[in-house]
Formats: C-alpha cells, sequence, structure tokens
C-alpha cells in the first residue's frame, strides 16, 4: 500500500458522528497527502462530510457498518456479536493492510479485545499498553504507561512496556536515549513492592535502555524522566487526576477573570499568558493514546473528546504511521532480548 491511508470509526465514542466526522473533515481538509476510510452509517457518514470539496472527497472511502460497540458493552458481547461494527471494521482493515493505523473513541475494553484479538502481539511482547504524551516543567512532554490496559502487571511486562515506550519516545519526540523510570511510592530501594522490585532488576540488567530508577507521582511531571512504566490501573489514576487537575485550572482562571472589574481587566492584561498555560494544560493536545506492542497501528481516543481532541487523535495515528512504529519496536525488543541472552 503506497499511499497513507488511516481508518476512522465514526460510531465510537460518547458523542458519535456529531463530533468525529467534523474532526474527520477537519483532518482531510489539512492534510492532503493522507487517504481517509470512515467506517459506520453511510447516510451519517454523506451527511457529514457535506463540506469537503470534489478533490477531498475523492480521498476519501466510506464503508457501511450495520453495528455500533456501546460504550458500556461488554468486551466479549463485541467480540462475539458486532462483527460488523465500525470499531472492528477499522480494525481490521489495519489487519488486513488496506489502513496503515485506525482511531476509536469507543468503548476502550472492547477495543482492547478486539484489537488483541484480530491484531496479535509482536514476538516477545506479552500484552499490549496504552501509552500517552502528557505536559511537563521541562523542554519535553512525558510518555506513561500503561493508562489501563492492563491492570495487573508482571515484571516482565513492565519491562516490555519500558522498551516500547522507549521507543516511543525516541521516534515521536526525538530523544535519543529517553530517560525511562519506573513509578514507585519512593524513590529508595527499599521501597515498592516485590513486583516493582522484580522489574526495577530487569531494568538494571539490560543495557540497552537508559533506566534511571524510581520516581514518585509528583515526579511525572518535573521533566525528571521521559517514560514512566507503571500498571494500568495506578497509571489510569494518574492519567484521570492529572486531567482533572487541569480542567481545574483553566475553569478557575475562568472563573476569577469574570469576578469584577479588577479581575477582569488583570485577565486581560495577562491573557497572553494565560493563553500560554491553557495551552500548555488543556488535555485535548494530549489525546489520542497508542496502544502499543500491537502487530498494527490503534489509537483511543478518549470517549468524550470534542471535534479538536479528536481530531489530535488522528494526527497521532499519522504519525505513527509514518514512523512504521510497530516496525521498530519490533526490532528493539529483539535487540534487547538478545543482549540478555
Amino acid at each position: 500500500m503506497s499511499k497513507l491511508t488511516i481508518a476512522l470509526d465514526i460510531m465510537g465514542g460518547d458523542h458519535g458522528p456529531p463530533v468525529i466526522l467534523p474532526a474527520a473533515v477537519k483532518a482531510i481538509q489539512l492534510h492532503p497527502d493522507v487517504h481517509f476510510t470512515l467506517c459506520g452509517d453511510e447516510d451519517t457518514i454523506k451527511a457529514g462530510i457535506q463540506p469537503l470539496t470534489n478533490a477531498e472527497r475523492n480521498r476519501v472511502t466510506i464503508v457501511h457498518c450495520s453495528q455500533v460497540v456501546e460504550m458500556g458493552e461488554a468486551p466479549t458481547s463485541a467480540l462475539r456479536n458486532k462483527k460488523d461494527s465500525s470499531m472492528r471494521r477499522v480494525i481490521e482493515l489495519v489487519e488486513s493492510g488496506e489502513a496503515n493505523a485506525c482511531v476509536s473513541a469507543g468503548n476502550t475494553g472492547a477495543l482492547l479485545t478486539l484489537s488483541f484479538y484480530l491484531l496479535k502481539t509482536l514476538s516477545g511482547i506479552d500484552r499490549p499498553a496504552l501509552i500517552n504524551m502528557m505536559p511537563t516543567t521541562g523542554h519535553h512532554n512525558v510518555f506513561l504507561l500503561d493508562l489501563g490496559a492492563n491492570v495487573n502487571c508482571t515484571p516482565e511486562i513492565l519491562f516490555q512496556y519500558g522498551v516500547m515506550g522507549s521507543v516511543l519516545a525516541q521516534e515521536v519526540a526525538g530523544i535519543a536515549s529517553p530517560r525511562v523510570a519506573l513509578l514507585n511510592v519512593g524513590e529508595e530501594d527499599i521501597k515498592g513492592n516485590a513486583q516493582v522490585k522484580s522489574a526495577d532488576q530487569l531494568f538494571k540488567d539490560a543495557p540497552g535502555i537508559n533506566y534511571i530508577g524510581y520516581v514518585e507521582g509528583d515526579d511525572i511531571f518535573t521533566d525528571h524522566a521521559d517514560v514512566v512504566v507503571t500498571d494500568g490501573f495506578t497509571g489510569n489514576v494518574a492519567l484521570k487526576s492529572s486531567e482533572g487537575l487541569a480542567k481545574l485550572v483553566i475553569n478557575e482562571v475562568k472563573r476569577q477573570s469574570q469576578k469584577n472589574f479588577y479581575t477582569r481587566l488583570l485577565a486581560k492584561i495577562a491573557f497572553p499568558l494565560l493563553k500560554s498555560i491553557y495551552n500548555s494544560v488543556n488535555p485535548d493536545q494530549y489525546n489520542g493514546a497508542s496502544l502499543i506492542g500491537l502487530r498494527g497501528i490503534v489509537i483511543k481516543s478518549h470517549g468524550n473528546a470534542q471535534k479538536d481532541a479528536f481530531y489530535y487523535a488522528i494526527v497521532q495515528a499519522m504519525k505513527e504511521a509514518k514512523m512504521h512504529l510497530p516496525e521498530k519496536i519490533k526490532t528493539k525488543i529483539e535487540t534487547v532480548l538478545l543482549e540478555q541472552l
């Protein structure tokens, strides 16, 4: 497949087509070198892409799907009973090579299950992980994983996550030797549970990884590490907590600026700074978690994502497809495993 093709699940998420279709239109208009396959209800899609020119529509393929995976649906039900769903179809397009990557805002559990079943993991990877960038106080963003794909992780899986996260940081952020750390309740060697301590030793024994040891939760945002590794339960809590804090800061700035004449005046004077702060913590620009470790590229958007947030997830899919990320993770995993023999 010579052209870059991204498959989009139009029906997934809390808001579905009214949000996802405008995001798709924006991506089509801004990226003239990319072809898009839109999966979902055909009539809904045709109505939603009316703003496109004829030339832009020539880069769009519509795949009609008669089923939708509901947000509260059990993953096993989606796997067994929704074989014509828009979510399943975008993954099948990646599996067949008809698409370079896919994006869905749908049911996370179902997306994980379908992706694992259809795409399988790379050799040397036991479980895929959800990974995403988060802002820091330094020059680099930090990559945090796992964000909820696996709530229980063995030391070996945590080690595999570190290797995959290191590759993503190299390719996406351009960091030559990413600093990899384990999230723990303290930085001292004596702290942590048996799982974390065993993973710590695996990292120390792997010369191909720039492992810097433990970090605590407050160090996620201090540019102390480029990749922070943890289990899916802890990672998801950390992610949701940070998103909630970002929204609190943004809303508080807005509320204070509307209190009275003096605060409104101060807000107007400080608007450039406030806008910069808003842009740096706005969760929308960090939307699009990568489900890495699979034999294909799957991007998970927030279920409640608005147009701009879903657009960022599409951009993330394009970046990873252009980088041929699964192949690079496979090469790195094989190299590290050979070094341990």
